[in-house]
């Protein structure tokens, strides 16, 4: 029956499907075409068992309430990756080994300098996918989704399908408990994807008991690894790039109309699992750990630093190596598969008029300042890969260096497909930065997180905003801590302008230095009002909300 339902999915423009590894939201046709699609699925059924002549997988154009569906609009190729910080080869890392994301930056515009708007999963992906600042979705933990916030939103996905496009989903792009949620639709939105797969490899259904963790038994937060035995075929991120080459194959059908597909990658996701040869494409004892952790830590305020977790307290030099080790291996695993996805786009004749986004949801820090993960506000963790190639090949194998950020993406997007977003989006377009690598464009962008620190029962906010010279973050608009950092002469944010004397509430007296961090200060409190609605952030309800996808 799998094989029979992804058949059946090629006859309709809003498959259902019964494959156990598909799952697809009903859509509401337009009258007309109820009768006209019975009939295709019943001869779709009379096919696949012999009893008449045509083929099945021949395309058939089908009715659509969409406002347009010009076929030569462009498709957009989505691929991003978890809880991935730019040590890849394209961003001038020796160490890491990315070939295809390397010639993807090759064909497109590099965004050296781009950024998560909330360094942990769930509200980054729903900023990104959103358009707006987590103040305005109201989506500032994981687990919860937008929906519960501000139902009347159109996503990215969400826009592209009222506008014609066919959108589907392949893995991780809204929130999952990785690994418990992978096979499953986890905290995912139903009116974004007209199709969802969800594999489920190895990695989750069998190895979890082979899987070394600093806490035994605990994968998705913690540290933990495994070198795979395994085929590479069996992992859930192999099995991702090969559901995209089937629906990559059923979108050259489809020469009517134009497709937004996404795939999500959950590697490096803890836990980093990859097949063993990925292990030792690198050598254990030349992962570079960091061995300056308490001189880089006494000008920063505690707050900075309340990401750093318990369990890693338990790490040993070795078990540093491992870790870094590890976290490489899932990073060329998945790179590999980035590749297999390119491959299919250009064997089904798709790549002339697909614009393609590679990023990630995050960074990650590997032991600077004694952080690992994400949830700081340094470059470590609120630094993204950005990759966007276009079909006109503009500004080919070019970087961009102004600041931006992941909420970008749905206008540039929405531009550059000529799909019609709403009003209300708080990013820019970057299409004039793919024109010309050189416009500045806004010329800054904001990040944040919550913290709450030890005995206090009321969280605060820190918020960072990047410019091309500076770093400043305020930690409860600097009543807890303030840091700035010149990264013109420390790309590192070792030297915390900020901070003068030995305690770590000492401000600087130098008045050049103060009115940098009043300057920036004045641009960052302008932004965070901006993303703010009148009415206050959103909160999570427990109501029962209805997708209408005309009217949401």
């Amino acid at each position: 029956m799998p094989q029979l339902s992804r058949r059946l999915s090629h006859l309709t423009s809003s498959p259902t499907t019964t494959s156990p590894t598909t799952t697809s939201p009903t859509t509401t046709k337009p009258p007309a075409a109820t009768n006209r699609n019975l009939i295709l699925v019943l001869a779709a059924l009379l096919t696949a068992v012999g009893h008449v002549g045509a083929n099945a997988s021949d395309p058939v154009t089908t009715e659509t309430s969409a406002t347009t569906t010009s076929a030569d609009r462009p498709n957009v190729l989505f691929l991003i990756s978890d809880d991935l910080n730019c040590r890849i080869g394209c961003y001038g890392d020796p160490n890491v080994q990315t070939p295809n994301l390397d010639r993807l930056a090759a064909r497109g515009v590099r965004f050296e300098n781009a950024y998560c708007q909330f360094p942990l999963c769930g509200p980054s992906r729903n900023s990104m996918l959103c358009g707006l600042y987590p103040d305005s979705t109201g989506i500032l933990a994981n687990s919860q989704i937008f929906r519960e916030t501000i139902p009347q939103h159109q996503s990215l996905p969400h826009a592209f399908r009222l506008d014609g496009y066919f959108a589907a989903r392949i893995g991780k792009l809204y929130h999952y408990n990785v690994p418990r949620s992978v096979g499953t639709n986890g905290h995912d939105d139903p009116a974004s994807w007209e199709m969802e797969i969800n594999p489920m490899g190895c990695d989750r259904s069998l190895e979890e008991s082979e899987i070394f963790s600093l806490r035994k038994g605990s994968f998705g937060g913690t540290l933990s690894w495994y070198a795979s035995p395994r085929s590479e075929e069996m992992h859930t991120d192999a099995m991702l790039a090969e559901e995209a080459d089937w629906v990559l194959e059923r979108c050259a059908k489809r020469a009517d109309r134009p497709f937004f597909l996404a795939v999500g990658f959950y590697r490096p996701h803890t836990p980093y699992v990859a097949p063993k040869k990925y292990f030792e494409s690198y050598d254990l004892d030349n992962m570079p750990i960091v061995d300056d952790v308490e001189e880089d830590r006494v000008d920063l305020p505690p707050a900075s630093l309340l990401s750093h977790k318990a369990d890693h307290d338990l790490l040993t030099d070795q078990l540093r190596r491992e870790a870094i080790q590890a976290y490489y291996a899932s990073i060329t695993f998945m790179d590999a598969q980035v590749g297999k996805v390119l491959d299919s786009l250009e064997k089904h004749g798709l790549a002339d008029n697909t614009v393609i986004v590679f990023t990630s949801d995050h960074g990650y820090h590997l032991g600077a300042k004694g952080l690992w993960q994400k949830m700081s506000l340094f470059e470590e963790s609120a630094r993204v890969p950005l990759i966007i190639a276009t079909p006109e090949g503009t500004s080919r194998g070019e970087t961009a260096t102004s600041p931006v950020g992941l909420i970008d993406l749905y206008p540039t997007l929405a531009e550059l497909c000529d799909v019609k977003p709403p009003a209300n989006l708080q990013g820019q377009s970057l299409r004039p930065m793919i024109d010309d690598v050189d416009e500045p464009g806004r010329g800054f962008t904001i990040s944040q997180v919550t913290r709450k620190l030890p005995k206090q029962k009321s969280r605060f906010f820190g918020y960072t905003i990047r410019t091309p010279q500076y770093r400043l973050t305020l930690w409860d608009d600097g009543k807890n801590g303030v840091e700035l950092y010149n990264h013109q002469t420390d790309p590192t944010e070792k030297n915390n302008l900020a901070f003068d004397g030995d305690q770590t509430d000492s401000m600087t007296r130098d008045a050049d230095t103060l009115a940098t961090i009043q300057k920036l200060s004045n641009m960052l409190r302008k932004e965070i009002a901006r993303g703010i609605p009148e009415d206050g952030r959103p909160a999570v309800k427990t109501r029962k909300w209805v997708i209408d996808l005309t009217n949401p």
